[in-house]
């Protein structure tokens, strides 16, 4: 009996090895291949093209020192592109004006998920030239969350603290910023386009590593997801920022955001001087016209919008 049991266990792990491991490996190379001609027939050549330009500098373990992996990465532009070209048909202005080099974007926060970041960040890969991945400053809370941690770092996400932003910086790369934080992304439909305070750890970090501040607006984020107001306690419960009250998502297919359009507009960049240690009141300032100036692009946009949806 033993013996018959021991013959049955050694032709198991033979076909596994032999047969239904490669058969698997197999089966994925072919999914990967199916979904890579999809993402080149929906967006062009021009999209295998891009990605060929863009640096990824990687270890031997295939990701960078911040946990980006090449193959995560090419999925999620895949994604973010064709959000950004079919879905929300992004409509871009002033990106020429981004230098290159390290710069910070600072941009307004809204729509209840980070799909904003996500075209700002399909925007400069798609439409700037040359092409380049943006790092975006994710909530220290998104860590706790099981898989949303990992796939923040493969796609090139980084955990908002000082000693990270610096370090991108220091490599030349370009970091996109809410300084608006959760306040932003979880307000009310009523409040849409009024930016909340700034945070001014921004701005300390481009004074002490001489960094160039690029202003962003968008509009359409706004809308794609109507807030009726913030759970607090059972935000409090979950131990997540904000617990939005969203009607849409009770409707069959509510779940993914209103198609509106997105308008995203680069201002021209703006340096300042001064210590980074100074008094609050004083970073303040500075930061307050960062604020005026993306209030200004918000404002001047909504005026120019003849509807939501195109």
């Amino acid at each position: 009996m033993a013996r018959s049991a021991t013959r049955a266990l050694a032709r198991l792990e033979a076909f596994a090895t032999r047969d239904a491991l490669p058969l698997a490996r197999s089966a994925i190379d072919a999914a990967q291949g199916g979904i890579d001609e999809l993402t080149i027939r929906l967006l062009g050549r021009d999209f295998e093209e891009r990605l060929r330009r863009v640096p990824m500098p990687v270890s031997g373990a295939g990701v960078d020192p911040f946990g980006l992996d090449p193959e995560w990465a090419k999925y999620a532009v895949g994604v973010a592109a064709f959000f950004h070209r079919f879905y929300f048909r992004t409509e871009v202005s002033g990106i020429e004006r981004v230098p290159s080099g390290r710069v910070l974007l600072v941009s307004n926060h809204s729509g209840q998920i980070p799909m904003d970041g996500f075209m700002i960040a399909a925007s400069m890969f798609l439409d700037a030239e040359p092409p380049r991945i943006v790092r975006s400053m994710v909530e220290k809370w998104t860590q706790t969350l099981p898989f949303v941690s990992t796939l923040f770092s493969r796609v090139g996400q980084v955990v908002g603290v000082p000693e990270n932003a610096r370090r991108l910086l220091e490599l030349g790369e370009a970091i996109l910023v809410f300084p608006e934080g959760s306040r932003g992304i979880s307000k009310p439909f009523a409040d849409r386009y009024k930016l909340e305070e700034f945070g001014l750890g921004f701005m300390r970090l481009a004074l002490e590593t001489n960094t160039p501040i690029v202003p962003v607006a968008v509009i359409g984020a706004e809308e794609q997801y109507i807030s009726l107001g913030n759970v607090e306690r059972v935000a409090k419960a979950l131990r997540m920022p904000s617990f939005p009250l969203l009607p849409q998502v009770l409707v069959p297919g509510g779940q993914l955001p209103l198609p509106t359009k997105y308008r995203i507009a680069f201002g021209e960049p703006m340096t300042f001087e001064g210590d980074a240690d100074d008094d609050d009141a004083v970073i303040e300032e500075k930061v307050a016209q960062v604020r005026s100036k993306i209030q200004s692009m918000l404002n001047r946009g909504l005026k120019k919008r003849k509807a939501i949806f195109w």
